[in-house]
């Protein structure tokens, strides 16, 4: 009874000195030079982190910003609305198509952006410092993370994928036995493109005990035709508030038997942006998915 006490004064001054040891390696994280091997598999070189950046894609603007780095941000994309600070920045446009002179008078050290991108040769040829980082399953979202913490000089990216899981298996412990299984079809937006069972949305259903409609060999987010769903006949269907407009009106889904039931889970938008972001609040999202698979209301 006697050592609890001590043992936790003995725990809270090993974190007390362990956080004074980052603190004093922090000037030369920041002094030390990074180098990464981006998506394409170019190296990128910086003499030191970074201290201007304009992030091109949400899921990277959210990563830097919960990696303790939100104030280095100058300018964003126009979808990059969290956390909250990010909405104050100068907008750039769209992360596939940007505008190249807006990134520029930033006078950014490094612009974070897509594969899809079609301003990467533009912005280099302009010498800017490029790093196309692009996360479409979880295995990549861990590996952008420890890359971006590289840039940076911040060395919390394992601690945060470490997070992440503990979020992700609290999720799946919270689905009861009875509601796994379950056939679902999750509309990415309504072209319709959804989201396969190789993407990091899938993973996550499969990790929840789910069933995807879309196998992993038609692609991450594949375009489907209409017909393709209602022949799969999902007993549950997640989309977003933005695309779920007229779903039950499309021709054959009233007998789709998520709709005949009444089983559609329709994310607000915000809950919408957390689910297609794979980034920092991939733990969120996959609460967000164990509830409408619990059959849960959908908390904001």
């Amino acid at each position: 009874m006697t050592t609890w006490p001590l043992l936790r004064t003995g725990r809270a001054l090993r974190a007390a000195f362990a956080a004074l040891l980052l603190a004093a390696a922090a000037p030369a994280l920041l002094a030390a030079p990074v180098e990464v091997v981006d998506e394409r598999g170019a190296t990128v070189r910086l003499a030191q982190p970074p201290q201007r950046i304009v992030t091109l894609l949400p899921s990277l603007t959210e990563t830097v910003c919960v990696l303790g780095a939100c104030e280095r941000l100058v300018g964003v994309d126009r979808y990059s609305n969290w956390p909250a600070p990010v909405r104050n920045l100068p907008q750039v446009g769209g992360g596939i198509d940007p505008n190249v002179e807006a990134v520029v008078a930033l006078k950014p050290d490094l612009v974070l952006l897509a594969k899809s991108s079609r301003v990467v040769d533009r912005l280099e040829a302009l010498g800017l410092k490029v790093a196309v980082l692009e996360p479409k399953t979880q295995a990549d979202v861990e590996r952008v993370m420890a890359k971006v913490g590289t840039l940076l000089g911040q060395p919390g990216a394992p601690a945060l994928w470490q997070r992440l899981q503990g979020e992700l298996d609290a999720a799946a412990q919270s689905v009861p036995a009875a509601r796994r299984g379950q056939r679902v079809y999750f509309e990415v937006n309504n072209g319709p493109y959804a989201a396969g069972e190789s993407s990091f949305m899938g993973e996550t259903l499969a990790r929840l005990g789910a069933r995807n409609i879309v196998p992993a060999a038609m692609g991450p987010f594949p375009k489907l035709n209409p017909e393709f769903v209602v022949r799969a006949d999902p007993e549950l269907i997640m989309v977003g508030v933005r695309s779920a407009t007229g779903m039950e009106q499309r021709p054959g889904w009233a007998g789709i038997r998520a709709v005949r039931d009444g089983r559609i889970c329709r994310f607000s938008a915000a809950q919408a942006d957390v689910l297609v972001r794979p980034g920092p609040r991939m733990g969120e999202a996959a609460r967000l998915m164990a509830d409408c698979l619990a059959g849960r209301p959908l908390a904001e």
